[in-house]
């Protein structure tokens, strides 16, 4: 339990600061942090838990890097659904949180984007269902090739956190103007739910995608990486 705790916070944190930075911050008047902070945001999210909570629960924080850490042989089985479950209860906690404070400001309206993924008309940039489609597959993969890679028994100690998190920002450098960043499920269904409609609509891309990345990014790194040692 301390674990699924562990991910439930740590997911909390990620998906409140990730889309706290996008909603409340990115076009504040005068000094708002844009595109570039929003994505170092997210990085920052992963890299602070990863040291916080990296030693209970590894700090997956993500459906979808659960599932490729089970397929790159890092993760049993049996704790897969626990820790999914966990995981979006803290991006669903989290998008409430966020929905309160944002609902304090006047003019604000849930039904502009709330941070939510989409594409198409809903794609920040105009971007095409198959441009989505494939953006989030190759990002979830290669996020998952970091990761395993950062925390392989044969990589440099303690600065795999490091790694991750800058792996992180530049995926949302790359990324935020096609599908507004996910490769992360819990992420997407925490605040997609409070806008509903089309962000609900839109919300399987955004489960599909980065779990067919995440077996990807495990097949090619257990294909070059061999077994460790």
């Amino acid at each position: 339990m301390r674990q699924y705790g562990a991910e439930f916070l740590g997911t909390f944190w990620l998906v409140l600061g990730g889309c706290g930075s996008a909603v409340l911050a990115a076009a504040f008047p005068n000094v708002g942090i844009g595109l570039h902070g929003v994505s170092l945001a997210f990085g920052l999210t992963v890299l602070t838990m990863a040291f916080a909570i990296g030693h209970i629960s590894g700090c997956h924080l993500n459906p979808a890097v659960s599932v490729g850490l089970w397929a790159g042989g890092r993760f049993p089985a049996n704790q897969l659904l626990p820790y999914i479950v966990a995981q979006v209860l803290g991006g669903l906690a989290a998008g409430a949180v966020l929905y309160v404070i944002a609902s304090g400001a006047p003019g604000f309206d849930v039904s502009k984007g709330f941070a939510s993924n989409g594409y198409g008309a809903h794609s920040p940039g105009g971007y095409s269902l198959l441009a989505a489609l494939v953006t989030e597959v190759v990002m979830t993969m290669f996020f998952l090739l970091v990761i395993l890679g950062a925390t392989d028994k044969r990589a440099p100690a303690g600065f795999a956190p490091i790694a991750i998190g800058l792996a992180l920002t530049l995926i949302h450098l790359i990324s935020i103007p096609v599908t507004n960043t996910s490769v992360n499920p819990a992420r997407s269904t925490g605040v997609a739910v409070f806008v509903g409609d089309w962000a609900l609509g839109q919300l399987w891309l955004f489960w599909v995608a980065p779990i067919a990345g995440a077996l990807l990014g495990a097949f090619a790194y257990r294909t070059i990486a061999g077994e460790e040692r």
